[in-house]
């Protein structure tokens, strides 16, 4: 492994037309995980100039039947959720408005066939939701536990969001991007050698005056942001195409997953190809990328290494996961092998089997929609949200080990 490169990740905001088809599966996760705790949804959402779509697989009690009739109010209540999820996040634009957008409504119940591969029934354990690789993984980079560069592109944004939604940079629109180019040392983050942040603005501030304080904004953002030894040599783009009035769904249609590697770990480490947002927790697309970050993260925070991958496989109605492999990258203090079989011997963890760690995490709850933008890891457990960020697992692992 090289000790002395430079790596580069991006981060897209809550207003990029992807994220807000994101925010908008995940918000219908929500609202039918809310009627039925054991709902079954695989919700995708297209997003365009003034209009939104639905399409999807669902399945779950007070919500649709087998012959795919709604109960009563349920239709209202997506097309509010849809049109709430666009309001919370601002656009109020001729092109993209929460109020007058065109909303079409295409989910149907889940597939029988897939039902009963996935349902348990008799000696038959709840089996996984499709076949994948799954990915997680963890790093001292960070307080967090995260990739530098990723985290930094989050917080750039979150903070951009938050002054647009407080009315500190009102010239804001939703849709931005960020990027960040870090210089490594010795595996250590030295310097921030490029930014690049693109951000959709109100009339005018591509010019003059305005382009000047709009870049004097986002430049004191960033030093709000990343340590000051970081900005020593740093280059900035900021806005490097000129103008960015037009943006969000009205200027690039938006797709539900097609963020995976803004939601996981801006390209540090491998992506079984799965995205999450719009799925229940019987699919281990999204489960178990959870479980496997909260290892990882847990291998991380015990000490028992400074960087740690994690991946897991499973088969479509199958229970028990077909493999566990564990690469902590020549900085684990014992043996990856040995930290694979303490894993398996953690009893709460259930086998690592879908409904071991649905119940282990408890994710059977309305908890995802907040997911859905700056990214599903390196986030603070609170309550019921973000439970695979805990590191209570730290004592079980030194244990089994």
């Amino acid at each position: 492994m090289r000790a002395n490169y430079l790596f580069t990740s991006e981060s897209v905001s809550e207003g990029h037309p992807d994220k807000v088809s994101d925010q908008i599966s995940d918000a219908i996760v929500d609202l039918f995980l809310s009627k039925d705790p054991e709902a079954r949804v695989a919700c995708e959402t297209l997003t365009t100039t003034q209009k939104v779509v639905l399409a999807g697989e669902i399945r779950g009690k007070g919500i649709m039947d087998e012959s795919g009739n709604w109960a009563p109010g349920v239709e209202q209540e997506i097309e509010d959720t849809v049109r709430q999820v666009v309001k919370d996040i601002g656009y109020e634009q001729d092109g993209f408005h929460w109020k007058t957008l065109n909303f079409s409504n295409y989910l149907h119940p889940q597939s029988a066939h897939i039902a009963q591969g996935v349902d348990a029934s008799g000696n038959k354990d709840e089996g996984a939701g499709d076949q994948g690789i799954m990915f997680g993984y963890a790093t001292d980079e960070t307080p967090d536990l995260m990739p530098a560069t990723l985290y930094y592109s989050h917080k750039i944004l979150e903070r951009m969001a938050a002054d647009r939604h407080s009315g500190a940079a009102s010239f804001l629109q939703p849709d931005a991007k960020s990027q960040v180019t870090l210089r490594y040392e010795g595996s250590i983050p030295v310097a921030a050698t490029a930014i690049v942040v693109s951000t959709q603005h109100a009339k005018g501030y591509d010019e003059g005056a305005n382009e000047a304080a709009l870049h004097a904004y986002v430049k004191k953002v960033v030093a709000d942001v990343l340590p000051a030894h970081l900005l020593t040599e740093t280059e900035y783009h900021i806005n490097p195409t000129g103008s960015f009035e037009i943006g969000g769904p009205d200027g690039d249609a938006g797709l539900t997953g097609r963020k995976i590697i803004v939601d996981t770990y801006g390209g540090a480490a491998p992506h079984g190809g799965g995205a999450f947002s719009g799925k229940d927790p019987t699919k281990v697309d999204r489960s178990a990328a959870y479980i496997t970050r909260y290892l990882a993260k847990n291998i991380v925070a015990a000490g028992l290494a400074t960087r740690c991958t994690i991946q897991l496989a499973y088969a479509i109605g199958v229970s028990k996961p077909l493999s566990l492999y564990v690469d902590t990258h020549e900085t684990g203090t014992v043996g990856d092998d040995a930290i694979e079989a303490a894993i398996m011997k953690i009893e709460a963890l259930g086998g690592l089997t879908p409904r071991g760690i649905r119940t282990h995490l408890q994710l059977n709850k309305p908890i995802y929609r907040k997911t859905a933008a700056y990214g599903h890891f390196g986030r603070k457990a609170e309550g019921d949200f973000f439970p695979w960020e805990k590191t209570d697992l730290v004592d079980a692992l030194k244990a089994a080990l």
